[in-house]
């Protein structure tokens, strides 16, 4: 028999819940009890199983019900009673002595099996729901017909876990960097330091790795000012996984939206149960600040770990299969996303959820960005269309506390009308899948259709990826910032296996190849793989480079991939998602060929800074004063002729701005000669003019070398050059000249 609804001894009046905040907080009667409260519209009577620490399992109605939401609350025993200043205190840290941090929970539904047999029933023997809103979570039992579980394997029991919010910040300030001034590096928590040899053994792999000095230092020196992690949310392997023996390393399989994944914190903080993994993650927002690195966290809400229909139920299933998740008129589910299961977004509380989430990790984890996994699914509505308008962007972009947080939108999905590039509103970013394609296209497959006898194309398109896409992004009211430029991420090849591979070689996922895209726009040189052919080492060396120039020097937001900077390879695995191994992780034992490409990473990355550092705030968000004129081999400007010419692959480009001090020349030769380039005059191009009551100064027509992506170049920088006289240019490279 379940315990009735407790009254209060001072008054005799019962407690009062109420349906919201959702999840587990201090009773608004501020008497120790505990309101908990959970969205669960397809449960008739539900009730929360909790465990205090040390305690054993115990079971209570939520007898409220509000709008699909159940309440109710539980009740503090006499000896937890504290005064009104202590009970402040426990307010601070959004705890109820009633379910102090600590406490296990979940909930079962009143007429199902489990609740039938047991008052009480053991989470372990029995999967109960999880709190969608629960800020911990610890798997209380491994899968039982799995040999050697790994820690995050499917088919394990869990339980969600109460943890307060008190931290100590020390006054802790987000770096909020500008847009234009952005460098984004793509990482990986474990990956990223699991090899590291300068940061300590213990901490390698985890929150506190990824903030350890010898990783903060490397950033900064590198130019990088904002970390992308992905999925740090606590999330579980996928069944066909488990069964392989292998993991979900990259971690794109939610099982808790509030929750920090308890895998990547140190054992110590784990010891600690789900406070400490919290804690930790804190710390290592607070340090990564105070280097001056903003965090954004690569987030997963279009899908959940519990997968296809007819898979188990964790959490959202239980609670409301028809409200959570996206179903067509045939009652089965409609997958936009390939991964089985769809949230859905038509459903206001859905929307609640995750915006929800987002306040959590940016007020009270100090997170400053984020990027949405197949974003389009999250503006889908009740008929599963994308429109720009959803009621999820629009209140992301009005919500105060979100106000400054950079959004950024993976913008394709695999249902209907799923590519939305550039289609997304003011306030957010996209990943600019067409920059990609393009600079592989230009500085890959080019070339590769020249090795055989083809023109490899023109640099028209290139022109329009270096201008940061303008035209894609025009009609949305967005400028070039609305553009976060990559070549690579974490899915598909790494920028060294791109200029070494033609195929993917994705065996060791044991899908038989299967896996994994075709269409890699890669080009292997003439060798796959690995090659000692000193040529063709080099040839694929200074392709690289010609990506990370043109990557850097592109208009909009550039995005580097962890370990991109030195060359790092996963063997031709260009879908490594199951790999948590070496094969994934960053290898720090650097050749000189890494070494040589570290420096010139650092180098353009230091070069776009200073030429930023030279152009007012606004630059580049307001068009009409951005400068980027375009001039063939010889100096003269480009025409609509020249710029549809076969095999035209030679191009200068004037790079500035009005009230800027400084402006820039980039050549880019993607012919496979040297060829020779006339300097154009630009002096008329450059006028003096008021700016702030100061005279802009007129161009000299003098040009002074910065940097080339050819190693013949490197003795020359700072040597100058005059308009109008011919110089010879390395083939397929890109250097930048200073323009006095």
């Amino acid at each position: 028999m379940l315990v009735p609804e407790p009254r209060r001894q001072d008054t005799g009046r019962p407690y009062v819940s109420q349906p919201y905040p959702l999840g587990v907080h201090p009773s608004h009667e501020r008497d120790g009890s505990a309101n908990v409260a959970v969205y669960a519209p397809g449960v008739p009577d539900l009730d929360i199983v909790f465990r205090l620490p040390g305690g054993r399992w115990q079971r209570r109605r939520l007898t409220g019900r509000t709008g699909g939401v159940h309440h109710g609350t539980v009740p503090p025993a006499e000896q937890q009673r504290l005064s009104e200043t202590g009970f402040g205190y426990m307010l601070h840290r959004d705890e109820a002595p009633a379910l102090p941090a600590g406490t296990e929970y979940g909930f079962v539904p009143a007429d199902s099996p489990v609740a039938a047999r047991h008052r009480s029933p053991d989470p372990s023997d029995q999967q109960i729901l999880l709190d969608p809103y629960g800020k911990g979570l610890r798997r209380v039992a491994p899968p039982h017909d799995v040999e050697d579980p790994g820690p995050d394997a499917y088919g394990g029991r869990y339980v969600s876990v109460v943890a307060q919010q008190d931290f100590d910040w020390d006054e802790d300030r987000p770096p909020a960097t500008p847009w234009r001034d952005t460098v984004i590096y793509e990482a990986h928590v474990k990956g990223l330091t699991a090899l590291h040899p300068d940061v300590p053994e213990h901490l390698r792999g985890t929150y506190a790795g990824l903030a350890h000095p010898a990783m903060t230092e490397y950033l900064t020196s590198l130019g990088i000012t904002a970390v992308e992690l992905l999925p740090v949310h606590a999330h579980l392997d996928e069944p066909h996984l488990t069964g392989l023996g292998l993991s979900n390393y990259w971690g794109y399989n939610t099982l808790g939206f509030f929750a920090p994944h308890a895998a990547y914190a140190t054992e110590a903080a784990r010891a600690r149960g789900a406070q400490g993994v919290l804690d930790e993650f804190k710390a290592m927002v607070r340090d990564l600040h105070r280097a001056g690195l903003e965090v954004y966290l690569d987030v997963v809400y279009n899908h959940t770990a519990e997968a296809g229909q007819d898979e188990p139920a964790y959490c959202w299933r239980g609670l409301g299969d028809e409200a959570y998740y996206r179903h067509g008129d045939d009652g089965r589910y409609v997958d936009v996303t390939g991964c089985g299961n769809s949230v859905n977004f038509g459903n206001p509380r859905v929307v609640q959820m995750a915006l929800d989430s987002l306040r959590y990790w940016v007020e009270r984890c100090h997170v400053d960005g984020f990027r949405f996994d197949l974003a389009p699914e999250l503006a889908r509505d009740e008929r599963h269309r994308f429109t720009r308008n959803h009621p999820f962007l629009v209140a992301v972009n009005a919500d105060p506390a979100l106000f400054g947080t950079k959004l950024i939108a993976e913008p394709w999905d695999v249902g209907m009308g799923g590519w939305q590039t550039g289609h997304f509103p003011e306030g957010w970013a996209d990943w600019n899948d067409r920059f990609r394609d393009t600079v592989r296209d230009f500085w890959l497959t080019g070339p590769r259709s020249m090795s055989l006898g083809g023109d490899g194309g023109n640099a028209s398109r290139l022109a329009g990826a270096l201008a940061g896409s303008a035209d894609l992004f025009a009609a949305s009211g967005r400028s070039a910032l609305a553009s976060v430029n990559f070549v690579t991420a974490h899915d598909g090849f790494t920028l060294a296996d791109l200029v070494s591979y033609d195929n993917k070689h994705n065996q060791a996922n044991l899908e038989k190849n299967r896996d994994g895209t075709n269409d890699n726009h890669s080009w292997n040189h003439g060798i796959e793989g690995p090659a000692r052919d000193v040529r063709i080492r080099a040839d694929r060396a200074q392709t690289a480079r010609n990506v990370m120039a043109t990557l850097l020097f592109s208009q909009g937001v550039p995005m580097i991939t962890a370990g991109d900077e030195f060359g790092r390879s996963q063997r031709g695995n260009n879908n490594a998602y199951c790999q948590d191994n070496a094969l994934s992780w960053v290898d720090w034992h650097h050749t000189p060929a890494d070494r040589a490409m570290l420096a010139a990473t650092r180098s353009l990355v230091a070069v776009r800074g200073e030429f930023l550092a030279g152009q007012p705030s606004h630059f580049p968000t307001r068009p009409d004063e951005v400068m980027m004129h375009w001039f063939g081999p010889d100096g003269t400007p480009m025409t609509a002729g020249c710029w549809q010419a076969p095999g035209a692959r030679t191009i200068q480009v004037l790079i500035g701005s009005r009230g800027g001090r400084v402006s820039g020349l980039m050549v880019v030769n993607g012919a496979s000669a040297d060829m020779a380039i006339t300097f154009p005059d630009v002096a008329q191009l450059l006028l003096p003019e008021e700016e702030d009551g100061h005279p802009l100064r007129r161009a000299e027509g003098v040009y002074s070398l910065v940097h080339s992506t050819a190693s013949v170049l490197r003795g020359r920088y700072g040597a100058r050059y005059r308009a109008g006289r011919p110089q010879g240019v390395p083939a397929n490279s890109v250097t930048l000249f200073r323009v006095h």
